[in-house]
This record gives structure tokens, sequence and C-alpha cells, in this order.
């Protein structure tokens, strides 16, 4: 693991190095995305795009384009993290963030049909007066519409085997104009197949095989999101917006292996579990003057239904036994209410923000668990820590302050702190309170024409997921995770820092390194006398790089080609609860790497793309168990586009190409597993196969 991660990083500094300059070739229909550098005495350099950069790839939405920039990683909203604070989305629209829990600004801009596009800006973070965000940032500037257009993808998918064609896969949104109102509608399914099968294999303590498996797994998931969005402009200077969205969601699965023992006794065991919810959102914002500079009034309320139902049932098909079985059914309400202002002003060089939050969230669980009895009959067991609602209220006070320091060099530093009650209602022990300061200095550093320096220093306050409050039973691992009422949100500092390098025609590379200190780190841990859940543990270090290139080929005249590289890799360490040992954080991505080549060729509409893909995850630590799974560690790909069939762009493309497998390695002891010994050792290396995708876009 050693020698790999310092061939990765050596990989990352080569990438990192500038190359030499050669005439580009003359005379291509499809030149090279290399966009345009504009800079004044006061600001750093931005990189500009224009829509002529991106039309070689027949874009049909403003993300089409967005997804074509040059050695830029698009880092999407968290929609899990409770309330708004800082921003976590580096893509910005008409230079402001889209403050919402519905996607935020990579979701409207799927929406947007390409015409829509005026121009992407690539800037500094430190520039933008906007906290939270770091190293480069995309505006895509949206011109006003004249006249309504809209757009439409249709996606199925198909599997060679275990599962069924998903063939409603896709989108189509309209947007258009009346008076003063812009707006958007649309409808999307979001969907998805899942499935692998195989051996798995069953040894003991002494590596002789006890049991082996035929296992088939089956997942489907569709979300039907329908979504409004209105603009209001006016009057005067004053903008509003409000979005409104409704998601129901299906996603049945099921898990089904034989049993062959040793003895030569057969079993067959079922995993059935149903999801049927729904999501629902309202976000809305109003901006306008107030005094020297602009006040921003937010509110969004998000709920969600998850039903949840798995049964289990293993049966004995020779020894003709009384079936074993459970059933857990949990009932999870969420709900979340956000109240935000911000407001925005300039002193001379000073941008100044300040912001005010306050958030409600709720989580309400019914858990109910259940054991098959001999008449094959459900009978409900007593389960009243799978049972309760959790409620927090914070409330976040932030001041942001961004500066230029000299022509080539800003800063933005933000301060504030967050207060909060979180508590089980109900339960013996009061609602707990925390205050927690927060904070970072951002420095941006034009270093010459080519190069961009950020460097970063935060202090971040993490959160919980509230489900780890409740029991949760695990069927398909006979395990259950006890309820916690005693975890503590983490913090941490994080130091990051990150390099681009612009290498003219040949494109752009962009390396990040990064350092976090984590205080109160969740992780699984002992609970009570002999239970295990999530927990606290008192710290964890996480160190690591990612670097991206792309690198556009036209200067050795394979004209329309570009190659997208990436290659990244994090250590981490934790003490361990039960031995005391430093280990990695359970279930990180430990190393991953992607090569991409893509060729429009010139002078027709056709283009055609491979790729290869890796990705790696740590061992992940219970107290009677250790497992990593790797699903698809190593995926190969290629694609064929003709981008005018009448208009539209038909892509038909084959995943897995070279036959990645799910892998999952699982040891299981007799008690904790720093003193009992191994129950068993638990292989899987099962086949996947290869995915097909038509993909047909178009405009209107």
């Amino acid at each position: 693991m050693l020698a790999s991660g310092r061939s990765s990083l050596l990989f990352g500094i080569v990438s990192m190095m500038p190359m030499p300059a050669i005439a580009q070739a003359t005379g291509s229909a499809n030149p090279a995305v290399s966009g345009s550098t504009q800079a004044n005495a006061a600001t750093p350099a931005k990189r500009v795009y224009t829509p002529a950069d991106f039309a070689r790839f027949a874009p049909k939405t403003a993300y089409d384009m967005l997804a074509q920039v040059p050695s830029f990683s698009i880092q999407t909203v968290d929609t899990s993290t409770r309330g708004l604070g800082q921003a976590s989305e580096n893509v910005l629209i008409n230079g402001q963030r889209i403050t919402n829990k519905s996607g935020g600004a990579v979701d409207q801009l799927q929406r947007t049909t390409a015409s829509n596009v005026e121009r992407i800006e690539i800037v500094d973070a430190a520039s933008l007066g906007i906290a939270g965000l770091s190293g480069q940032v995309a505006n895509v500037v949206l011109k006003q519409a004249a006249k309504a257009s809209g757009q439409f993808e249709w996606d199925p998918t198909m599997r060679a085997h275990y599962a069924k064609p998903e063939f409603i896969g896709g989108s189509v949104s309209y947007s258009g104009k009346s008076g003063p109102v812009d707006y958007t509608l649309s409808a999307r399914n979001g969907a998805g197949r899942g499935a692998f099968g195989g051996p798995v294999l069953i040894f003991d303590r002494n590596g002789v095989l006890t049991e082996s498996r035929n296992e088939i797994y089956h997942g489907e998931y569709e979300e039907a999101n329908l979504q409004a969005k209105l603009a209001l402009r006016g009057p005067g200077s004053s903008v509003g917006n409000l979005t409104l969205g409704y998601t129901p969601y299906w996603s049945p699965s099921d898990l089904r292996d034989r049993r062959i023992l040793a003895t030569g006794e057969i079993r067959h065991r079922t995993n059935v579990q149903k999801t049927d919810g729904y999501i629902g959102d309202i976000n809305g914002d109003y901006e306008f003057a107030l005094g020297p500079g602009r006040l921003k009034l937010i509110g969004l309320t998000h709920w969600e239904h998850n039903p949840l139902v798995v049964t289990q049932v293993l049966r004995f098909d020779t020894s003709g036994a009384a079936p074993q079985g459970s059933r857990f059914d949990r009932d999870t309400h969420t709900r979340e209410t956000i109240g935000r202002a911000e407001y925005h002003w300039k002193i001379g060089k000073n941008d100044w923000q300040f912001s005010f939050e306050r958030a409600f969230n709720s989580l309400d669980q019914v858990g109910r668990l259940f054991d098959l009895n001999d008449d094959d009959q459900f009978v409900a067991l007593p389960f009243p820590e799978g049972t309760g609602k959790v409620i927090e209220t914070r409330y976040e006070a932030l001041a942001t302050l961004s500066r230029p320091l000299t022509s080539n060099l800003n800063v933005q530093i933000a301060a504030g702190a967050e207060t909060s009650t979180l508590g089980l209602v109900g339960a013996v022990q009061r609602p707990r309170q925390f205050f927690r300061p927060k904070g970072s200095i951002d420095l941006g550093w034009h270093l010459s024409k080519t190069w961009d320096v950020n460097v970063k220093l935060r202090r971040r306050v993490g959160q919980i997921d509230f489900s780890d409050f409740l029991s949760q039973a695990v069927l398909s691992q006979d395990r259950t995770n006890a309820g916690n009422v005693n975890l503590v949100p983490p913090q941490s500092w994080e130091f990051e820092t990150e390099f681009a390098h612009d290498l003219g025609r040949w494109g752009k590379t962009r390396l990040n390194l990064h350092y976090y200190r984590v205080e109160d780190i969740v992780d699984v841990n002992p609970i009570g006398r002999n239970g295990q859940g999530i927990g606290n543990l008192p710290h964890a270090d996480r160190f690591g790089f990612e670097s991206n290139s792309t690198l556009l080929l036209d200067p050795i005249h394979w004209t329309g080609a570009k190659l997208d590289l990436t290659v990244g890799a994090e250590r981490t360490r934790v003490r361990d609860p039960l031995t005391g040992d430093n280990r990695e954080i359970s279930g990180v991505r430990d190393r991953w790497g992607s090569a991409q080549v893509r060729h429009d060729i010139p002078h027709t509409p056709f283009a055609w793309s491979a790729y290869v893909q890796y990705n790696h995850y740590a061992r992940n630590y219970f107290l009677t168990e250790v497992f990593r799974a790797l699903d698809l560690p190593w995926i190969a790909g290629v694609y064929f586009e003709d981008k005018n069939v009448r208009g539209l762009t038909v892509r038909f493309s084959i995943d897995n190409v070279f036959n990645g497998r799910h892998l999952l390695d699982r040891t299981v002891f007799d008690g904790f597993r720093d003193r009992a010994p191994v129950l068993f050792v638990e292989r899987h290396n099962q086949l996947v196969g290869p995915l097909f995708r038509i993909s047909v876009k178009g405009a209107f």
C-alpha cells in the first residue's frame, strides 16, 4: 500500500510539470477548449470560456458545458448536512450561491438549455465574498432568454445479468418568461438498477471450507422529481426565487442465495427490502437593496417520509427444520426548516458579508422487530430502543471579509460560531447544548500568468446522523447497531492548498493537498456491556492529495482529442476503541484514479471516448467483525456519440467491458474481536457483467 501511495504521489507531481509549448495544428474544425485570461490591476486573472469554446461537444444543457471545462472538478451541494451554513458547492450562477436543498446550482444547470449560457468564468474563491469556498470556483453567467426553450434527455439502461431493463430514465424541462417572472418547469426520473451474482465461500478459522453459496442481488430505484422554479425580477434591483419540488421514490431490492454446507445439507435464504417514500421541498429567497448594501432573506422547508421493511427468511431444504426469519420495520419522518438572512456590502476594497441562520431539524422513527415462529408467522419482539424522536435547534452567525492585499493576492477571513440544542425527546437525559466556534482564512495568489496558488485554514463543525440515536437492525449481516443518545458532533481543523497550472494549448492541471485533524470523530464504539453502535472517538488524522489534469492533444496533431487524468490518495489514522492500536478510518476511500480520452472527429458529428477508473476503500471495523466491500474497484468503458441525429445527440455506452467484479471479504469473530477467536471468514467474488446505456438529448 505504501509503494502504491508513493507511485500515486509521483504521478501527481509529474502531472503538475509544465509541458513544452508546441504550435497548435491549424485548420481544425474542433479547436481546443482553452478559454481566455482576463485580468486588471486590482484583481487576479480569471479564465473565461464562451459557448464557442464548447461547440465541438454540441452541448444541450448548461451543465454539458460546465462538465467540459478543463481540469475543473465539480463539487455538488451537500444535501445531507443540516442547515445552509457555508457554501459546499463550487459552482455559482450569475455570481450568486444557490442557497437551497433542491440540488443547488448543478441541478439548476442540468435543467437550463445551453443557449442560455453567456460565459463560464473560473475564478479564485478568495476573491469572492462567499464563505466556505476554496480553490477554483465556476461562475456560470446566464443571459435572459429571448424566447421560451426546453431540453430533454431519455436515458434507458440495461444489464447483461440479473437485472431488468430500465426504460423510463430521463428528464425534460421548459423555461420561459411571463412579465417580470422567469420560470422553469421540469420533470426527471433518476432511475437506476443494481445487480450482481455468483459464489460466496465460507471458511472456518483454520481456512477449511465449511459452506458455499450462490448468491444473487437485484435492486431497483425510481425517483420521479417534479419541480417548478420561479424567478421574480424587480421592483427595482430586487430579485426573488421560489422553488417547489415533490419527489416520490421506490426502491425494492432482494438478495437470495442457495447454501451447500460441507455436511451436504442444503439451505436457502431470502432478504427482501422495500422502500416507498417521498421528499418535499419549498425553497424561497428575496434580495433587495438596503442602506449601503443588499439584504437577502432565505427560507426553506424540507421533509421526507422514508418507510423501510426488510424481511429475511432462512429455510432448511434438506433437514426439513422449521424456517428461521426476522423482519425489521422502520417508519421514519424527517423535517428541516431554515430561516436565514445575509447582508452584503462593500467599503472601498473591503467586501463584507454577515449571515445569521436558524435551523430546526427532527427525525421521528417508529422501529419494530419481528421473529418468525414455528407457524411461519412473524411475531413482534420488544424493541423500544428502535422508536423515538430526535430534535435539534441550531443558530449560526458568521462574518466574512474579502479583500485584495495586492494586485495578485486576495484574502478571505470568515469568523463566527454556532450554538445548538440536541436531544432525544422523552429521554432521561436532558437535551444537550453545544457552542462551537468556526471560521476560515483563505489566501488566493495569482503567482504568474500560468500559476495560481490557494491556501486555506478552516475550523469546521461536523454533523451526526440522527438515526444513530436509535437502534437499527442490519438483518443481512445478523447485526443490530445499538442507539447512542450521547453522540457529539465532530469538529476539525482543516488545512488545504491547491496549485493550478495553465498549460496553454496543452490544457490545465491542478494539485490539491490536504490535512485534517478531526476531534470527536464518529465511528463504531462499544455501547453498554455487550452492544455496539455509532459513537465518538477522541481524534483522527486525514492527509492526502488529488491531481486533476486535462491535456489537449491538438498540439501533437490529434485534432479534437483530449485526455482527462485524475489520481488521488488519502491516509487516515484513528485509535481503535478495542485494541488501542492506530488503524484507518472505517470505509473511507483511500486510493483512486481515472483516465479518459475523448475524440471529437474533425469535420464530422461523431465522437468517441474510452475510460478506465479505479476506487479502493478502507476496511469497515465493527466490534465483532471487519469487512471490506469493493464494488467494481476497476471499471472501464467506451461510448460512441453522434451529435446531429436530426438535431439530437445520441450516445451509446458500454461500461464494465473488462468484467470488473463485486468483491467482499468479511471476518466475523465469536465475540469482541480483541478477545474472541475468529468464527468464520466470508469471501465474495461475484459477476456484475457489462452495462449498456443509450442517451438521447435534444433541445426545443
